[in-house]
């Protein structure tokens, strides 16, 4: 099974800490800790090359070729497929206008 190397931006990256912080500040720590976990874990599970995604709605990030992915019903994640997987952004699906 073949798999691509998923390279996670620091806006991403910085999004992810951004909403684990904002959980650990209403005092769930562990909570925090699994929401981290469990999105890097979906981001390797991304990985598998026999997938493929859909092209964003939004008409900026589709006219840039960029596909999105939900995750829980709240956050999407945009990226650019290719060989290697780019994770653009991560943000709240409440952000972004159709």
């Amino acid at each position: 099974m073949g798999r691509r190397k998923i390279v996670v931006k620091q806006t991403a990256a910085d999004n992810i800490a951004a909403i684990a912080w904002f959980i650990e500040s209403k005092g769930l720590l562990t909570t925090a800790d699994k929401f981290t976990d469990d999105i890097y874990d979906y981001f390797i599970g991304m990985s598998d090359i026999r997938k493929s995604y859909s092209i964003c709605r939004e008409l900026g990030s589709a006219a840039m070729g960029y596909k999105c992915l939900t995750y829980k019903k709240k956050y999407t994640i945009v990226f650019m497929e290719s060989e290697k997987e780019l994770i653009r952004e991560f943000v709240s699906s409440k952000l972004i206008y159709w």
